[in-house]
């Protein structure tokens, strides 16, 4: 038996770092434009809904192939809101608007473009092979909390983030540690209704190439996803 899956992008319309990052063009397309049509490509969803507190970038998701459009309250907009309550409510009135149940729901950053197609579908997969709760995605840590990551103690003293007996003392017999790149999330119907958590006991993690795990934060982020995407096709044909 078939999954029934829904895609969901959240974008907010008011960025601090980067101004309407989320319609600023590269390759001339908006911003939301590339993950809408990621999504779409990827042919794995019944529908892809995009939701935000700003008309000009539905109106850019919905020329991009956006098929659900959802009004975002200001409450799940400001600066300080969480992104899962986001997410879920996305997802709620997705349902709600298609009088349909799914049973995986995705999640697209739509501030990080330069994931391949295939990547989307090998956290899907990943996430159904493991039969867990959900599956994130990030990319090996430049920094290892065991090795070369410290943390400030309340003194403005430092020590390292996380300590061992005996301590790690080279970076290759410290554990396996990843940064969280945010580009996709992958969840179960009831896991992700059922708690407004990202982590449970069986999440799993889907490992992504640093060059694909920018997200567009800052303005030299903008810039540096920019130059990427115009090296040759292998970022462009994936829109």
């Amino acid at each position: 038996m078939s999954t029934r899956k829904l895609c969901t992008i959240c974008a907010r319309g008011g960025s601090k770092g980067v101004p309407n990052k989320n319609i600023r063009s590269i390759r001339g397309y908006p911003l939301i434009a590339i993950t809408v049509i990621q999504a779409v490509k990827s042919g794995l969803f019944e529908h892809v809904a995009v939701s935000s507190d700003s008309n000009e970038i539905l109106d850019a998701a919905h020329n991009a192939g956006a098929d659900i459009l959802v009004q975002r309250p200001d409450l799940l907009a400001s600066d300080s809101a969480a992104k899962v309550p986001a997410i879920i409510h996305c997802a709620q009135e997705a349902e709600r608007q298609t009088g349909r149940q799914f049973d995986i729901f995705v999640d697209l950053d739509a501030t990080s473009p330069l994931r391949f197609i295939s990547d989307i579908e090998a956290a899907v997969e990943l996430l159904i092979d493991k039969n867990c709760s959900n599956v994130i995605t990030g990319t090996p840590a430049r920094h290892s909390p065991y090795f070369s990551l410290v943390e400030a103690k309340a003194d403005g003293s430092v020590e390292l983030a996380k300590n061992r007996v005996p301590p790690v003392v080279r970076r290759q017999d410290a554990p396996s540690c990843y940064d969280m790149n945010g580009s996709i999330y992958v969840w179960k119907r009831e896991k992700l209704f059922s708690q407004e958590t990202l982590f449970h006991n069986d999440t799993h993690i889907y490992t992504m190439p640093a060059e694909r795990s920018i997200d567009v934060d800052t303005e030299l982020d903008f810039r540096l996803v920019s130059f990427l995407a115009e090296q040759g096709d292998r970022f462009s044909k994936q829109w």
